[in-house]
């Protein structure tokens, strides 16, 4: 993989790739003989004419007797992907002898290609999971090296040994996708800690939740926050549990969108302040805390100014919340949920608005001990009749 000399962290390529790419090899090999040890395939479209193609390399090619099957190592770059390392192959099938109008390159999932369960994904619940992006990628990737005399079929399948494992690190259990790993990859290259993929699984879980009938969802921001929320809300089902991270705005619209009646944010303080202060994204690189103002919001809370003065001069949310005594500390959590609800309002601007509620822990690195909660009535996680009646409808 090429990238920008600027660049300080390696891009990689996503499954959908390493699926075309081994797909390519496959027929490749079956059509000559010869076993590549690089391919050069197109990206999903659509896509930039100057961004158009990717150079992968090939792990393995050889004939097993019943057709072709090629293996690529997944390379995910410096991105933390659970798929990285993963062997990723195609096997491949010509038959000439169909007749038809042909070439038609039929592909299907193996043995660990997960299986999508519920609805609300891109691919009908009973198909594997190879999203639309990367099965118009593999498509291509056969079609471009068929010569214009073969009209038959090239049958192809994805593998990916130990894919049920590698699922188990994702969010496909809670998504309906069973058996193993979805075939991703919208751009067909993996830029490290991608704010657009991270959106993107945001959305189709809120999708795989609206499908199932449920009119509310709750925004986590990690592991440890939807842990937390579960411990004290374990009525709350997991379908309804989105990781939204940091994406603050994106959520309540995605969420919105998709006519969500509530959305419940289970946060630490430190995001809180962030939401607060209205960034639309809470990351370390994009938003900096404001201690000078968190200290006003404090003494409108009943800080003195002796706290007031210690806490614009902290270097993190948990030192400046330890400033606070237990008391005042929850007057300043209950000041900036207010603050955020308002700021969640403003980000959704003229759209039909769910009603936003917060779940609010101390600290990360504590016992994680709940500074607000606005009551949850259990009724609201009842699902109502799915909406999404349809396989693979959104």
């Amino acid at each position: 993989m090429s990238r920008n000399a600027n660049t300080a962290l390696r891009e990689g390529f996503t499954t959908g790739s390493a699926a075309a790419a081994a797909a390519r090899a496959a027929t490749l090999f079956a059509l000559t003989g010869e076993a590549p040890a690089r391919v050069d395939i197109p990206l999903p479209p659509p896509h930039p004419a100057e961004q158009g193609r990717l150079s992968i390399a090939i792990a393995h090619v050889a004939d097993d007797g019943m057709g072709v099957r090629a293996a690529v190592v997944k390379d995910a770059g410096d991105d933390p992907d659970a798929t990285h390392g993963a062997r990723v192959e195609a096997h491949v099938i010509l038959d000439p002898a169909f007749s038809g109008v042909g070439p038609h390159v039929l592909i299907g999932g193996g043995v660990g290609v997960g299986r999508v369960t519920l609805p609300g994904l891109p691919v009908a619940v009973g198909q594997a999971a190879i999203n639309p992006g990367p099965l118009e990628q593999i498509r291509a990737s056969v079609l471009e090296v068929l010569p214009d005399y073969f009209k038959g079929i090239a049958l192809v399948v994805i593998e990916v040994p130990g894919g049920e494992e590698i699922a188990r690190h994702t969010l496909n259990p809670r998504l309906g996708v069973t058996g193993g790993i979805s075939i991703l990859g919208t751009g067909g290259i993996v830029r490290p800690y991608s704010h657009g993929a991270w959106a993107e699984c945001v959305a189709r879980s809120l999708d795989v939740a609206r499908a199932a009938g449920h009119a509310c969802a709750v925004m986590t921001t990690g592991r440890r926050s939807e842990r937390l929320f579960q411990e004290r809300h374990p009525f709350a089902p997991d379908i309804c549990l989105v990781q939204a991270a940091d994406f603050f705005a994106h959520g309540l619209r995605a969420a919105a969108q998709r006519g969500f009646e509530t959305v419940v944010w289970a946060v630490f303080f430190g995001k809180l302040v962030k939401q607060a202060q209205g960034f639309e994204n809470t990351h370390a690189r994009e938003a900096e805390l404001d201690f000078a103002l968190l200290a006003r919001w404090a003494g409108e809370a009943g800080a003195d100014a002796a706290a007031r003065a210690a806490i614009t001069g902290a270097n993190t949310a948990a030192q400046a919340l330890a400033l606070l005594p237990p008391a005042a500390a929850r007057r300043l959590a209950a000041l900036l949920v207010e603050r955020a609800k308002a700021a969640a309002s403003a980000h959704l601007g003229g759209a039909a608005q769910p009603q936003v509620c917060y779940v609010v822990f101390a600290l990360e690195d504590s016992a994680g001990g709940c500074l607000y909660a606005d009551s949850l009535d259990p009724a609201l996680f009842f699902p109502s009749v799915p909406l999404h009646l349809g396989p693979g409808s959104r």
